[in-house]
């Protein structure tokens, strides 16, 4: 039997939908009603999501349809801990557009969650929530400079695909959060059942250090 783990996944309105998708669509294999489709190997995690959002209404991505969230975040009780966050980006994580619920719900979640997983601008999010203080972080390099210089106190790493810093899975832009997504999967449930799963979906693997867009954005 796999133990159960919690995965929240933050919503809000002008979020980047790839962010989350791609991570999403990997761990849906491990979820607890999926994982006996990987006999023999059932893997020692499985992953239960839910959707957070502001409210129960359909939140407006960047891009796509609208998306249903299965929570709101002032429906978490006090007490409640998720044991994995997943922040994605877009543009709703500006402070200009961002509301202060999912910066509220990170700040209280992210100490007690056993994993903290960020994909793009969710690391500006995260950084706002004062998560990231002190330690290694990367973000999509196309914002890089930007959050760079709203948070000095943050390590960023220009040239990474994606950063480990202890409970930290921080990934660069959109595309790369399923690469450190399947770097995750290979940390929690082992390699052979996450290379069966990177079969299925025909996941072409990069690594963390195999980041072109830093000298694209002449970064590093």
């Amino acid at each position: 039997m796999s133990e159960v783990l919690s995965l929240a996944v933050c919503m809000f309105t002008h979020v980047t939908a790839l962010d989350f998708q791609g991570p999403v669509e990997l761990f849906s294999f491990v979820a607890p009603e999926a994982v006996a489709r990987l006999q023999p190997n059932i893997p020692a995690y499985s992953i239960a999501t839910s959707f957070l959002a502001p409210s129960m209404d359909l939140v407006q991505p960047d891009a796509g349809p609208r998306l249903a969230p299965t929570r709101t975040y002032a429906s978490v009780c006090p007490g409640e801990q998720f044991d994995i966050i997943l922040v994605p980006g877009g543009s709703g994580t500006r402070p200009e557009f961002n509301d202060e619920a999912v910066i509220e719900f990170i700040r209280a979640q992210a100490p007690g969650a056993k994993y903290v997983l960020s994909v793009c601008t969710g690391a500006e999010l995260l950084a706002r929530a004062g998560i990231l203080e002190g330690r290694q972080a990367t973000t999509n390099k196309s914002s890089f400079n930007r959050i760079k210089q709203l948070h000095p106190t943050v390590n960023w790493i220009a040239k990474a695909r994606w950063v480990v810093d202890g409970k930290l899975w921080i990934s660069s832009g959109v595309a790369a959060g399923a690469d450190m997504g399947y770097a995750f999967m290979q940390h929690l449930v082992g390699h052979e059942v996450s290379n069966t799963i990177r079969g299925i979906v025909e996941l072409s693997v990069h690594e963390k250090h195999d980041d072109e867009f830093a000298e694209f954005y002449k970064l590093a």
